[in-house]
């Protein structure tokens, strides 16, 4: 059922030049030329094959790549237990929030060009938010509230860092949300464009002045929507023609070619003892195959490899260029990933920048890791990051929902990071190896 993580980089090293197919996936290289350890490596694959074993996971691949060479790449388990597939590197996942920040990254190639400001009113683009609304609760009921008009306008900064006021739906305005069909991240069984969801959201009371606190929710899907605005493409063609194809990300969808269906991984559900395959309906298996195939969800909709995805995260790693092929500026990147919140974001024990969560003080995160790192995950248990000083990306890909609380990711992101024998944070290391980035 498992598979050796040498003999798979080897046979990748092997087919490199024989097989062109390949030239998707970032080059492959042993762990001791980057300065990682295979010996530590390896306790990569005994942590997360005793979760598949003991029935905490169904399977899951990992990748960690150094310097733009991966140093390991695994699957792990089943990607479907009732057929008998095993989990492969290649299986196709449902990455949910991972989306986000192929949306920001859309959104910053839109200001390169001048196109849009981040200073810019969403008005602007998408007129229904002018004017918007705050549900203001109420101190003596857990229930009650009141709508105020919204102090000023929502802003694409504020959309991409999630200060825009606008939440999922969840909590004390759930009916309003539920009423107008705006709730919650899925979108791929929707029969109209998100740009129809959007401008129904515009309606909706937000649940924080805008600037005021870090309010988790649709602002990307608006974002999104506001892509499709300035550009005339749907995000799926804009993402299509001016990310994906120029990246080499050949599995990554809105929706799954139906000759793909067979990669695709199963949703399962953790119980009190095992896993269980999710339901069919809803987001358990979701509608990313059969579904309308209409609906564009920029928050949340992409599924993807982790070889395609780990390309997308190099390319921001390299300062927004990926063999040749450059999609934004280093100077815009490192926009991105700076801290733009304050202390707004987990009580400033982690900052956020335009789209993604970042590490400022290792102290204060409570884990391992490296001033500057910046990551996000998905709702199906997906997980990424990238540590720039370390030169370093890593990709969880699992499809758990709920997760039983398994730490599972977080015993990964520690086992990458012990995995570092060669450190580039260190003052004394000077080497070509750390120059190399």
């Amino acid at each position: 059922m498992k598979h050796s993580r040498v003999s798979f980089v080897a046979l990748l090293l092997s087919l490199a030049v024989a097989a062109p197919s390949l030239a998707q996936w970032l080059p492959v290289t042993e762990p001791e030329q980057v300065g990682l350890s295979s010996e530590r490596l390896e306790r990569i694959d005994a942590v997360v094959q005793e979760c598949v074993d003991a029935g905490k996971i169904a399977g899951a691949v990992t990748l960690v790549a150094r310097y733009g060479r991966i140093v390991q790449l695994e699957g792990y388990g089943w990607a479907d237990m009732e057929s008998g597939r095993e989990m492969a590197p290649d299986v196709i996942f449902r990455i949910a929030s991972m989306t986000k920040a192929v949306t920001s990254v859309a959104v910053m190639m839109l200001v390169e060009e001048g196109r849009l400001s981040l200073s810019d009113p969403v008005s602007r683009y998408i007129p229904a938010f002018h004017g918007t609304r705050v549900a203001i609760r109420d101190e003596e009921g857990e229930a009650g509230y009141t709508i105020v008009p919204a102090e000023r306008e929502i802003t694409v900064r504020d959309l991409l860092t999630h200060t825009s006021g606008i939440s999922y739906g969840t909590g004390y305005v759930e009916e309003l949300y539920q009423d107008a069909g705006v709730y919650f991240w899925y979108f791929a069984d929707k029969q109209e464009p998100i740009g129809v969801s959007m401008e129904r959201l515009a309606g909706l009371p937000f649940v924080a002045q805008p600037g005021e606190r870090f309010a988790y929710g649709f602002s990307t899907d608006v974002l999104g929507y506001v892509v499709e605005r300035v550009s005339g493409m749907t995000l799926a063609e804009f993402f299509q023609t001016r990310i994906l194809d120029p990246l080499g990300m050949k599995d990554t969808h809105f929706y799954l070619p139906p000759q793909k269906r067979d990669r695709l991984a199963a949703v399962y559900s953790a119980t009190d003892s095992t896993v269980v395959r999710a339901p069919d309906e809803g987001l358990g298996q979701g509608a990313y195959v059969d579904g309308p195939r209409v609906s564009y969800s920029g928050g949340a909709g992409l599924l993807s490899t982790a070889g395609d995805y780990a390309r997308f995260l190099q390319m921001l790693l390299n300062g927004g260029e990926l063999d040749g092929v450059r999609l934004l500026g280093p100077k815009t990147v490192q926009l991105m990933t700076s801290n733009q919140v304050g202390d707004l974001y987990a009580e400033g024990d982690f900052g956020f920048g335009l789209g993604f969560e970042i590490v400022t003080d290792v102290g204060r995160a409570g884990r391992m890791g490296t001033p500057g790192a910046y990551g996000w995950g998905g709702a199906y248990y997906t997980l990424y990051w990238v540590d720039p000083i370390e030169g370093l990306v890593a990709v969880f890909m699992a499809q758990l929902l709920p997760t039983g609380g398994l730490d599972l990711q977080g015993k990964f992101r520690t086992l990458v990071y012990q995995a570092i024998v060669e450190s580039c944070q260190q003052p004394r290391e000077t080497s070509e190896l750390c120059g190399a980035r």
